[in-house]
């Protein structure tokens, strides 16, 4: 059979994906574009060809600026400490003690659950009149009384990190434990007799095994955590004051609340691009980590 034959068989085999592909996101994607650079309205006339005056408008946009300030704040602070609590869980699970396999099943749990789920039952944990949250500070005297943790702009976002950190911390768990497998024991063993301590055994033994899963899990949670939406939008809608309104929030706004279609289009693309940079970092790591190993 010749080699023409076979890469014709399996363009056909391909074809039903390909139209569907093309049907689902090549058509909206090409009508995006279109409409980015109209004035158009969610309802009602097409609307007028304006070039590229609704990009540089979104550019000079106070409420554009803040959202990405927002979004990258969120983005660093949640990543951040998603990898340092999922790497501090990943090395206590690596441990040999009764009950591991059952803590290592129950770590799943908040990255399972659905994040609307997950976003409801922080709201409730922080709910100002009978939160477990507020019971809890109040409690142990770290409080006089309640607070609506998601109501002060200057709360809301630090608690949807946090909300956020437990959503997904188990993923670099996960990643980092199953990293963890490959480090030989004998090397660690090793490095103890010869009186490292635990952070140098760390630093020096275990990190290097770790950097390549990690690396990869970093990028993949800084794109997610770019673009989120589905949290923010349960526990606070972007508010309070637009404090938590992130780009996606914002486009949602902008093309649903308001009704700006065109500028709504633009504003998509845009987060698009910068998710579709994140992702070209993403394949870079993910192929200079298999030509590393």
């Amino acid at each position: 059979m010749s080699s023409s034959w076979i890469n014709t068989r399996a363009w056909l085999l391909m074809l039903p994906l390909l139209i569907v592909m093309v049907a689902v996101i090549g058509w909206p994607l090409i009508d995006t574009v279109r409409l980015s650079f109209t004035d158009a309205k969610l309802v009602g006339t097409s609307g007028n060809f304006v070039g590229f005056d609704n990009y540089l408008k979104m550019l000079s946009n106070s409420g554009f600026q803040r959202a990405f300030l927002t979004t990258t704040w969120f983005a660093v602070i949640s990543v951040t400490a998603e990898m340092v609590v999922g790497v501090a869980a990943a090395l206590l699970l690596n441990q040999q003690f009764y009950g591991r396999t059952v803590l290592r099943a129950l770590m799943i749990l908040p990255w399972a659950l659905p994040t609307v789920v997950n976003a409801t039952l922080w709201r409730l944990i922080y709910n100002p009149e009978y939160g477990a949250l507020n019971a809890a500070l109040t409690q142990i005297g770290l409080l006089d009384a309640y607070r609506s943790w998601l109501g002060e702009p200057g709360t809301a976002l630090a608690a949807l990190i946090l909300a956020d950190t437990w959503k997904n911390f188990p993923l670099v768990a996960l990643i980092a434990l199953a990293a963890l497998q490959a480090v030989p024991r004998d090397i660690t063993s090793a490095a103890m007799v010869d009186g490292a301590g635990a952070w140098s055994r760390f630093r020096f033994v275990i990190l290097p095994y770790l950097a390549g899963p990690l690396m990869v899990a970093l990028v993949l949670r800084t794109i997610e955590a770019f673009k989120v939406f589905d949290i923010i939008w349960v526990m606070t809608r972007g508010g309070p004051a637009n404090s938590t309104r992130t780009l996606s929030i914002l486009v949602y706004q902008e093309a649903f609340s308001f009704q700006r279609a065109g500028s709504g289009a633009s504003l998509a693309l845009m987060v698009t691009l910068m998710v579709t940079v994140l992702a070209a970092i993403y394949a870079t790591v993910i192929r200079k980590t298999a030509g590393a190993n």
